[in-house]
């Protein structure tokens, strides 16, 4: 973490100083806002802490819950949300707070007597490294609360505006504030009374009864797969070896999936509770607590579960649900630009047992705020935004299509199972869908084509950036370098040079390149950087030398990759990095050792283009597809 180049901080550097909209911020929601947000869940929440770091958008979060969630539905975490959890700065205290998650148990009927279970199978939840960072378990309002966090010590001190359900909206034809949204308050004094606000923009993260899906016309299609579940948080004392280990258990009873939750004491457990009856209309709904524990007990037999507290209980029908688009525009309507969103549950409803909803809805909420920014702030061209429903609708679809499989195969009997760990071998064949790590966007104007995709192959191209092991050359410590890629709206330009660089004979190609991004009018970072701002305000451009950190010279570094922040002009020494002995990012990412290659890396964290320092007309063609350059005076 980088400060003191603003001048001595002596309190929490975590806490940016107030500007923009965070100065003498209005505590009553104003009549007019860039960006209204409706609905305060982990989509709604990590789009606000996004949109924070911009102070001067005006953006309120308005949620009808008088305050915090107590307690909320989803608890798992998995690897991919928690590298996004490093780019807002919280990783680290969430990780030390968690349930780590690194065996699962498969349990099924003994051969010798199927009335009784035992473990037939166990997996190594990622044996194949597929990130630096653990899958979690941690209750939702807990991450609700670092998101918050982060809100309150950004620049804008955003904060959600409890209270207020979302009622309907309108969307004018034109005008700087064209959607106009009826709020009706929750709580207090004035319950009941109604108000209107007007945006540039509205978000509904409002969950799968989302008032503002229905106000733009969409709906969710699917059905129900008519298997009912309970699920329960719970306290109890029991002879279940595996109590502390996530399991996936089945007998002649039924099914559970259990999840160990963060404190040591704490569970959940899915309980099985079987086809749901033609005509049922939602009686299965009402199965009491007292009924789960008891089906609990049967399912573990000869195991017993006494149960001493239950935090939470409910029971929910699987049900596959999705939206044909996530924004407001109609289909053949050229020209037209979003202005209504939605996101998570809003667009996308699926089981909870592959433990996706939160995380796909988080990666909603992060691929729209940054470009909204770009937008508001007049980085980018307003069709940026047809990107969010273009690239999250196709990712919601495959989330839906693995869910199905995998609730198909959790409600499975014992005996309809041709090879009795095919549940175990599923589990680790698809390790890296659950992991968050199978998303990858098409090309397009964020996205470029994979032609040179062979000098970086461990970087594949619309995919998230897999970090790696390098030293600092600065200060000869080990970091990983992705960790410092944050949630600030910037572009990360990687160059890793050839076999040549920071030694005496140097790298032509890889020196004319950098001089170039640092000095022609065609460059980028010269193009789009705003007058006065720092070098690296909108591109963090960073190089990775094929070397030791004790064989490259810094004072040859180019200037591009030292550069003057801070009104004291002070150098940046965090942006020069060496190859890390025995985990040689070259080798493990497959980078051309001999010719390098720049990495482009959008501001949520996906790779955009792999291209070699030749390039330079290809990367200046990009960025003129992508952003729009500054008003110059």
């Amino acid at each position: 973490m980088q400060f003191h180049h603003h001048g001595y901080v002596s309190g929490d550097p975590r806490v940016s100083p107030a500007s923009g909209t965070g100065l003498d911020r209005p505590e009553e929601l104003p009549d007019e806002v860039d960006v209204l947000i409706v609905g305060a869940g982990p989509a709604g929440m990590i789009l606000a802490a996004q949109l924070s770091q911009f102070p001067d958008i005006t953006t309120r979060l308005v949620e009808r819950r008088p305050g915090r969630l107590a307690i909320g539905q989803a608890d798992g975490i998995q690897a991919r949300s928690v590298e996004t959890f490093q780019a807002f700065g919280f990783a680290g205290r969430i990780i030390d707070e968690a349930y780590r998650i690194t065996e699962m148990c498969f349990w099924g009927p003994d051969a010798a007597d199927p009335s009784k279970i035992v473990r037939t199978d166990r997996a190594v939840d990622d044996a194949t490294g597929v990130s630096e960072f653990p899958h979690l378990i941690v209750n939702q309002a807990r991450v609700l609360d670092y998101f918050a966090e982060v809100m309150r010590a950004s620049p804008s001190r955003l904060v959600p505006d409890y209270g207020l359900e979302f009622v309907a909206l309108e969307i004018a034809p034109d005008g700087d504030h064209p959607v106009e949204v009826t709020l009706r308050e929750t709580t207090g004094p004035h319950e009941g009374r109604e108000r209107r606000v007007h945006a540039k923009y509205v978000v509904g993260c409002d969950g799968a009864r989302s008032g503002v899906r229905e106000s733009i016309g969409r709906t969710l299609v699917g059905a129900s797969a008519a298997h009912a579940w309970a699920v329960m948080d719970t306290l109890a004392v029991t002879d279940f070896p595996d109590i502390r280990t996530k399991c996936a258990i089945q007998s002649q009873a039924g099914s559970i999936l259990h999840i160990p939750r963060e404190g040591g004491h704490l569970f959940r457990m899915y309980v099985d509770l079987g086809e749901v009856a033609p005509g049922d209309n939602g009686a299965v709904r009402h199965t009491t607590v007292e009924t789960a524990i008891a089906k609990a007990n049967d399912i573990l037999h000869p195991y017993t579960l006494d149960v001493k507290d239950v935090a939470w209980y409910s029971v929910y029908e699987v049900g596959h649900r999705l939206t044909d688009k996530f924004d407001d525009v109609p289909a053949g309507e050229p020209g037209r630009s979003p202005r209504v969103f939605i996101t998570g549950d809003a667009c996308h409803t699926h089981s909870a047992k592959a433990g996706q909803g939160m995380n796909v809805s988080m990666q909603d909420g992060f691929n729209l705020g940054w470009k909204l920014a770009h937008v508001l702030t007049g980085r980018a061209p307003e069709r940026l935004l047809d990107t969010y429903s273009a690239e999250r609708q196709v990712i919601a679809k495959n989330l839906i299509d693995f869910d199905r499989e995998w609730s198909t195969l959790m409600a499975k009997k014992p005996e309809e199972f041709e090879n009795p760990k095919e549940l175990g071998e599923f589990y680790v064949r698809t390790a890296e869908f659950p992991a968050g790590f199978m998303t990858e966007y098409p090309p397009s104007m964020l996205i470029g084509e994979a032609t040179h995709q062979r000098r970086a192959t461990g970087f594949p191209i619309g995919k998230r950036f897999k970090s790696a092991p390098v030293v600092r050359v600065a200060d000869a410590n080990p970091v990983q370098l992705g960790h410092h890629h944050r949630a600030d709206g910037r572009w990360r330009l990687y160059a890793f040079p050839g076999a040549g660089a920071g030694t005496a004979d140097g790298d032509p190609v890889f020196e004319h390149w950098a001089d170039w991004l640092a000095t022609s009018p065609q460059s980028p970072v010269v193009t789009f950087t705003p007058a006065g701002s720092d070098l690296d305000a909108l591109f963090d451009v960073k190089v990775v030398y094929p070397q030791a950190h004790v064989d490259v010279d810094i004072t040859a570094v180019p200037p591009i990759f030292l550069p003057r922040t801070g009104p004291f002009g002070l150098i940046d020494y965090e942006k020069v990095y060496a190859a890390a002995p025995g985990d040689d990012v070259f080798d493990l990412r497959g980078v051309d050792r001999d010719s390098g290659c720049v990495v482009v890396v959008r501001p949520d964290q996906y790779v955009a283009h792999v291209l070699p320092f030749t390039a330079t007309d290809e990367l200046a063609r990009f960025f003129a597809g992508a952003l729009l350059e500054p008003a110059r005076s």
